[in-house]
């Protein structure tokens, strides 16, 4: 769609580029952060509604999902063992081992039953709980684990209200479980006190593992719903800094509906037409779609492709006279973020 003076998208159409249409698709499970208002957030994130509309989640997603919403897949290196539990009707919390100690930590621990059946199959030891930030999807798990595991410790950001927080941590703070060694970042958008957990896998000969709760999903990134595009473009960056070869393992199963969103703004892009057929295979026979590579993120991913003159000229955007890069791609992020919205909300 060409710059400049425009009307206002057709209903359900998301934005879309000229010559695409929309065709709405019914989703298999609810999104509790799907856009229904400021009112509705307010009441989720600092209000007891929201741990009572989580505590519905979980009930429901148990009956549905027994075995969890996808197969998961461990990975394994010398020494070190990441094991994706899913929880709820899309959410991933993750057991990381160390294996000669037996120690572990847990990564948003949304479900404690599902947690805690991991931690007694592998035979390890709690001695941590990551939480990436305070939404209940993610912390949900926080109390009764630490009342089952006397010695956890829960660590993450004091700016969000994370319940049974007993280490805030502070960024680049270094964590150390066994013989793994996590850095937190701090990644504020979705949240204030959004953080991300990198477990340095050179000890180990891996590479470098990113748990990037909400900040960043397999081809998406998390709502702004505590930040400006200029915030969140900042912490994008902070993630793709850590390198190519870093694995990325996402707070949620999103792969598919976020290749087709951005298949949509991409229309020539093989490798993302190949990374969806591929996520569409996967998610038929109810498999894992993680975890993908930071460099492989930067091929298709919309989120992380904000300075690519094909994905300006798809969203009708350009830069201006004098407008700084980084301000251009703060707006370039803004224009995907709200077409997304737009098109998770059909």
């Amino acid at each position: 769609r060409p710059a400049g003076p425009r009307a206002g998208p057709e209903p359900g159409s998301g934005g879309l580029p000229e010559g695409v249409e929309y065709i709405p698709t019914r989703k298999k499970g609810k999104n509790p952060m799907k856009p229904v208002g400021v009112a509705w957030y307010s009441l989720y994130a600092r209000t007891r509604l929201g741990y009572l509309f989580y505590q519905r989640q979980v009930k429901k997603a148990r009956e549905r999902y027994p075995h969890g919403h996808s197969t998961p897949q461990p990975c394994r290196f010398l020494g070190v063992k990441i094991l994706p539990i899913p929880v709820l009707s899309n959410n991933y919390s993750y057991l990381v081992i160390d294996t000669g100690s037996g120690r572990a930590a847990v990564v948003d621990p949304s479900d404690p039953l599902a947690v805690q059946a991991a931690i007694e199959e592998e035979g390890v030891m709690l001695e941590a709980i990551f939480c990436t930030h305070k939404h209940w999807d993610h912390s949900g798990g926080n109390a009764a684990l630490r009342q089952r595991h006397g010695s956890c410790k829960v660590y993450g950001s004091a700016l969000d209200a994370i319940p049974e927080l007993t280490n805030p941590l502070a960024d680049r703070e270094k964590v150390s479980v066994g013989c793994l060694t996590f850095e937190a970042l701090a990644t504020p958008g979705h949240t204030v006190g959004h953080m991300v957990y990198v477990l340095d896998g050179v000890p180990f000969g891996g590479p470098p593992c990113l748990f990037s709760g909400d900040l960043l999903f397999l081809a998406g990134c998390g709502r702004l719903f505590e930040g400006s595009p200029e915030t969140m473009l900042s912490s994008l960056d902070v993630a793709v800094n850590l390198g190519e070869d870093t694995l990325l393992w996402p707070g949620h199963e999103y792969a598919l509906e976020c290749l087709s969103f951005a298949s949509l703004l991409e229309l020539d892009n093989p490798v993302l037409e190949q990374k969806l057929q591929w996520a569409t295979q996967q998610r038929q026979e109810k498999r894992s779609t993680c975890p993908s590579t930071l460099g492989e993120e930067q091929t298709y991913n919309p989120f992380l492709r904000t300075h690519r003159p094909e994905l300006q000229a798809a969203l009708g955007l350009r830069q201006g006279g004098g407008e700084h890069p980084d301000a251009f791609r703060a707006r370039v992020l803004k224009e995907v973020r709200r077409r997304k919205d737009l098109y998770k909300a059909t």
